[in-house]
């Protein structure tokens, strides 16, 4: 079989056509919100609130299981969009009363939630198996309902993230200046909170929620390194979201690697290559600057300090 059939047949495969626009939305959603978050040095915020997210898994599971569903995990979605939500809006809210610092708000959500999604899901009956799905990935299990909800929820995540832009970039970087120039701060901080919660629900099947964080970060990271104003930080980082999902998705595809750390680990490959290029096209700046730039005159010099 050549390779144009092969990718034809992945391309018509009904599987991968799910799978495939699942990993588009999450590449371009995810860094969305994870410029909001490199700007008010949030990054592991990701982290906390896909912990949370699997209570609400965990919760769907059990809810599925009393209810008697089929599948058990019909409802895995909407518990951790309910789950995600609370917790975001309750770091937020927690953040900013000042009651408790924000790095100890996040390990609550860490450890708090890994453990209440772990004892639920042992409870609801779950498998090792079905844990280790939500927690690294999944895709191949992505259903019809799966698939929109997950478009229902990256549309929203788009919608608000790049709609929002100026306002939400105003108060990601300098929350006093956005009250004084009478921006609804709360408002605002509220709306990075849910929107982040989405896009942790929204990736949890592609990548899990163990490395969702990863896919928020990394392609940030990447566009700060190549660009250096807001919006094209957001846009590249959106471009390199959508390449490294599809593409590590497709790699899925012929060998059998989890998709999830395959995503993170070329987007973390791409970093350092991106990083490393950086460096040298400093270094060779540095090298090619003039060492002795002109230096005026006595007399110009003298009206300049004047």
């Amino acid at each position: 079989m050549s390779a144009w059939e092969e990718l034809l047949g992945m391309l018509t495969d009904p599987l991968m056509q799910r799978a495939l626009v699942a990993a588009l939305l999450v590449g371009l959603a995810a860094p969305v919100i994870g410029t909001y978050l490199v700007q008010r040095k949030l990054s592991l915020l990701g982290d906390g609130i896909g912990h949370v997210a699997l209570t609400g898994v965990a919760l769907g599971w059990l809810v599925g299981n009393v209810m008697g569903l089929v599948p058990d995990d019909a409802l895995a979605i909407p518990g951790a969009v309910v789950a995600a939500l609370a917790g975001a809006v309750a770091i937020e809210l927690v953040r900013e009363r000042g009651r408790t610092s924000g790095d100890v708000a996040l390990a609550l959500l860490f450890y708090g939630g890994i453990a209440g999604g772990v004892l639920l899901i042992s409870v609801a009956g779950g498998t090792n198996a079905n844990l280790m799905g939500y927690l690294f990935g999944s895709i191949s299990t992505v259903t019809s309902t799966d698939l929109g909800l997950t478009v229902v929820l990256s549309v929203l995540v788009l919608v608000v993230g790049v709609g929002l832009r100026t306002a939400l970039f105003a108060v990601s970087h300098d929350e006093e200046f956005a009250r004084a120039a009478g921006l609804p701060v709360r408002a605002l901080n509220i709306a990075i909170a849910v929107i982040a919660a989405l896009t942790v629900t929204v990736a949890m099947r592609v990548v899990g929620l163990l490395l969702v964080s990863a896919l928020m970060i990394v392609p940030v990271a990447i566009a700060q390194l190549t660009t250096s104003s807001f919006r094209r930080t957001m846009a590249t980082a959106m471009v390199i979201g959508v390449v490294v999902c599809t593409v590590g998705l497709s790699v899925t595809y012929w060998q059998d690697v989890p998709p999830g750390a395959t995503i993170v680990v070329l987007a973390i490959g791409l970093y350092a290559v991106v990083s490393l290029g950086a460096a040298v096209r400093t270094r060779l700046r540095r090298e090619h600057r003039d060492p002795h730039p002109q230096v005026p005159d006595d007399v110009e010099l003298a009206r300049r300090l004047t």
